[in-house]
């Protein structure tokens, strides 16, 4: 069947999109659409443009036999800074404090347009590195790594406090909180990671960085190498940090449980 350009574009746009990350042979478009390589090339030549113009990404283009066209995540550094301070505002509602200090951030984690974005900004950092996987640690950091490994177009694995009989034979390490110093477990399939794996660790909120510093321990089990940390939120008055190379989106700066009142700031994504 032959398509009209239009209907190439479309279609086009609409597989990078779903496969970013992933090197496609232009013979795989070609034949997809009947037509020419030099037709195919004058398309991509039209999405990388509006890609980059638009912030949506990037087009790759690897050259050679074995060569073709790879899709990269962007996000501009305009719409990561207007989001970041939207983002902030929000935490910034007093309706937030719990008992303890603690803040409520179950209905942003459940918001899939801000997760979403949570997880292009993140990974757009990332584009251009060597991530097999995404590990988080259950529970509320899940839908934040599915949505990195989805811009990234590799799968999750979950570290839990508890095995699951369902997962098989499990890997379980002893940690210290950092907040609260005291020794916890966690636990890890041993089919989930495979050694010299490079692996990308994203939670939604580090305090000392305990539970981040355990899963680094975990990898350490497994063979496997640590591509970066990220996370949602971090506390700014954190005393004894136990991790020092990260990303973070926004910072928890002071919460005054009498006067009602949280402080926040923008995390060092601009800076990394």
């Amino acid at each position: 069947m032959k398509f009209r350009r239009s209907e190439r574009l479309i279609d086009m746009t609409d597989y990078l999109l779903k496969h970013p990350r992933k090197l496609v042979p232009l013979t795989f478009f070609a034949e997809r659409y009947s037509s020419a390589k030099s037709s195919i090339s004058e398309d991509l030549a039209i999405i990388k443009e509006v890609f980059e113009v638009r912030g949506i990404g990037t087009l790759q283009t690897v050259s050679g036999a074995a060569g073709g066209v790879k899709y990269q995540v962007h996000s501009t550094y305009e719409e990561a800074r207007k989001f970041i301070g939207q983002l902030c505002e929000t935490m910034t509602s007093p309706a937030r404090l719990l008992p303890g200090g603690y803040l409520y951030m179950t209905d942003i984690l459940g918001d899939p347009a801000i997760v979403q974005k949570v997880g292009r900004m993140i990974a757009s950092k990332y584009s251009k590195t060597p991530v097999d996987v995404v590990m988080t640690i259950a529970t509320k950091g899940i839908p934040l790594a599915y949505s990195v490994a989805n811009y990234l177009n590799v799968p999750v694995v979950i570290v839990r406090r508890d095995s699951i009989v369902t997962e098989g034979p499990t890997v379980s390490i002893n940690y210290v909180s950092g907040s609260t110093n005291r020794i916890q477990t966690m636990s890890l399939s041993k089919r989930s990671l495979a050694a010299g794996s490079n692996v990308l660790i994203v939670d939604d909120f580090m305090k000392a960085g305990g539970t981040v510093n355990g899963m680094v321990s975990m990898l350490e089990e497994f063979r496997a190498n640590v591509a970066g940390i990220a996370v949602l939120m971090e506390a700014e008055q954190a005393e004894g940090r136990l991790v020092d190379e990260y990303l973070s989106l926004i910072r928890l700066k002071d919460v005054d449980l009498k006067q009602k009142q949280i402080k926040m700031c923008e995390g060092n994504y601009f800076s990394e």
